[in-house]
């Protein structure tokens, strides 16, 4: 049942042409950080559902190509918010919405932390929403911002699309010779999101302790 289930849900995605998947991925992405649509739906959820359909390492390095220039994208787009109307956006509804002790969090983190707050930020819930925006508010350098966004990018959707794309290409290989085949892919999927939630809960502590210090 459970084989069946995966199969219908991998078959689907597949039947995707890649390149809607790509761009659905890096549109998501974009949209993540430059609208704080990540606050809401956060994009590491589209990414493995589009890393699923991945059937070779060509097309995984494409998606992580174009998932790295959607989240580019989305952190250039809310520095710049935040260079020319930050303050305003901040007091605007939507800012009142989002909390000022989000928006203070956040500020506090990048004063303290400067670019390794840029970086540490893309693994931060909120906080990778927020940063661009409290960075661009700073005048901070964009070219800084990006030497520091970048291999943070680059290594946040690597980490995902591997863990989807090794479960579902696991699955592909075992699901037609052995009943227990989903329940790998199941397992995979499972430990890999464990293993980041951990991570993230972790840094998320670490991070909180030192703003606090």
């Amino acid at each position: 049942m459970l084989n069946d289930v995966l199969t219908a849900i991998l078959d689907f995605v597949e039947g995707v042409a890649p390149w809607l998947r790509i761009l659905i991925a890096s549109v998501a992405i974009a949209l993540e950080t430059s609208v704080l649509i990540g606050l809401i739906v956060p994009g590491d959820t589209i990414v493995i559902v589009s890393a699923m359909g991945v059937t070779s390492v060509l097309e995984g390095v494409i998606l992580g190509l174009f998932v790295v220039l959607g989240a580019l994208v989305g952190e250039s787009i809310g520095y710049a918010i935040g260079w020319w109307v930050g303050p305003h956006f901040r007091a605007s509804r939507v800012g009142r919405w989002i909390g000022e002790k989000n928006w203070q969090r956040a500020e506090n983190y990048f004063e303290r932390r400067g670019g390794i707050a840029i970086f540490l930020s893309r693994f931060l819930p909120v906080m990778h929403s927020l940063v661009p925006m409290i960075v661009g508010m700073s005048k901070y350098s964009y070219r800084r911002f990006l030497a520091w966004t970048i291999p943070a990018c680059v290594l946040w959707s690597g980490i995902y699309i591997t863990i989807s794309a090794s479960a579902a290409g696991t699955y592909r290989e075992l699901g037609s010779s052995a009943h227990y085949a989903g329940y790998v892919f199941v397992g995979i999927i499972v430990a890999g999101l464990l293993l980041l939630f951990a991570g993230k809960k972790l840094l998320q502590w670490r991070e909180a302790r030192h703003m606090k210090d």
